[in-house]
């Protein structure tokens, strides 16, 4: 196949998806993270109707679910899938602490934790936002992919903490967990909530399909690959590496199949299509309460 000659660097962007693609994301990893985007949607539709009782929207919403009982059963299959996929991913970097040893796993460009440089590299994009300087050039991960990963631990411990308290509060109560801690676990449940959704599907979403080089979606999470120029052009520190190291070549695919770029899209636009829809009751919700 014939290389795309885009230097690195450069802000250019083709549409046509030619020359040589290298994989981004393996097939397990695009599953896990199709199944936390639908069952995140679904805890948030299912969820949202206790928090916005005073709305119409809310008791329509909740008849689709069938009543306040399918409502339930939804918001607690989709969380306890979610766990599942969450735990899967914290016994993978598990098994990789254990295998490359703990610096290389929370350090380095391959890391998604959040280090000196990318304090840097957010200076640097706020100068180039602002016209005061170039633009940064990132490795594998930027800061915000690592600010979006780390939120997900966070949603997972705070929300999910305080969801399992709230599903099984009598086996709490019988270690002696007083009445209070239930009240309070409500309170951090919701608001946490409301403010995860608020952030996916306003900031994640931004970042990841609606800023002017991607939209309207960024595919890549689906298709799992990425065309060369998009891999010169984002990430120029990771193509420079990876040609540095010589496993560039390793990395080398196949080009999405149509059936592959279809799936991809009719995945991504759903998903993309419910997170707009949830922000556009939570915006009516609030006005509502607002103007009421």
């Amino acid at each position: 196949m014939a290389s795309t000659s885009v230097p690195i660097g450069s802000t250019a962007h083709s549409t046509v998806e030619s020359g040589r693609f290298y994989r981004r994301f393996k097939p397990y990893q695009r599953l896990m993270h199709a199944i936390l985007m639908f069952t995140f949607i679904g805890c948030s539709l299912s969820g949202l109707p206790l928090l916005f009782p005073y709305t119409g929207w809310a008791e329509g919403l909740v008849r689709l679910f069938g009543g306040f009982e399918g409502a339930a059963l939804v918001h607690r299959v989709c969380a306890a899938l979610m766990c599942v996929v969450f735990a899967l991913h914290v016994l993978e970097v598990v098994i990789r602490i254990a295998r490359d040893g703990l610096l290389k796993v929370l350090w380095g460009p391959n890391s998604m934790v959040p280090q000196p440089v990318d304090i840097v590299q957010m200076y640097q994009h706020v100068k180039w936002f602002m016209g005061k300087g170039e633009r940064p050039k990132f490795d594998r991960y930027t800061y915000w992919e690592k600010f979006d990963y780390m939120a997900v631990f966070w949603g997972m411990f705070i929300i999910g903490g305080s969801g399992l308290l709230l599903w099984f509060p009598e086996y709490w109560s019988s270690w002696g967990l007083p009445g209070w801690a239930f009240n309070i676990a409500t309170l951090v449940h919701g608001h946490e909530a409301l403010l995860a959704i608020g952030f996916i599907f306003t900031i994640h979403f931004f970042n990841g399909h609606l800023r002017p080089e991607k939209f309207p979606m960024d595919k890549v999470v689906f298709t799992g690959s990425l065309p060369e120029h998009e891999l010169k052009e984002e990430r120029p520190l990771e193509y420079a590496r990876l040609v540095r190291e010589g496993r560039l070549q390793a990395l080398e695919t196949e080009a999405p199949s149509p059936t592959t770029n279809t799936v991809s899209t009719v995945v991504g636009g759903l998903g993309l299509a419910l997170g707009i829809l949830t922000m556009v009751l939570i915006f009516a919700g609030l006005a509502s309460h607002l103007f009421d």
